[in-house]
């Protein structure tokens, strides 16, 4: 059975840091494209990066210049490093896996995780 495990998230001041993990199991990690998604309260959840195997990456251009997405296949598991926290980022981070051999956006996901809260302090 497919899963995916995020975890990172807590309460972090304004200008701060994050890494986020989502370990991935139950599937071949390699065939799947992992991407990354928020939803903040009263909003449509977003895409906000992607990662596939062969090293391709994508990421919404509203956060391409503070979040790094990034993959240790060994440990099954994708990162997402956000810096420069902003009020806004303030949402449940969601982890996704599906079966594609190249990232980028617009993809459909078939396996979600259950996310991870973040919230920034102003």
């Amino acid at each position: 059975e497919a899963q995916l495990v995020e975890s990172g998230g807590g309460l972090v001041q304004a200008g701060g840091s994050l890494r986020l993990s989502c370990a991935a199991s139950g599937f071949t990690f390699d065939d799947h494209v992992i991407g990354w998604f928020r939803q903040a309260p009263g909003a449509y959840r977003e895409g906000v990066s992607c990662i596939s195997s062969d090293g391709t990456t994508w990421y919404a251009q509203s956060v391409q210049d503070r979040f790094t997405i990034s993959s240790d296949n060994a440990k099954n598991t994708v990162y997402l490093q956000i810096n420069s926290l902003k009020f806004e980022d303030t949402a449940v981070y969601y982890c996704a896996a599906v079966p594609y051999p190249r990232c980028r956006g617009g993809l459909g996901y078939d396996y979600w995780g259950q996310g991870t809260q973040v919230f920034v302090s102003s």
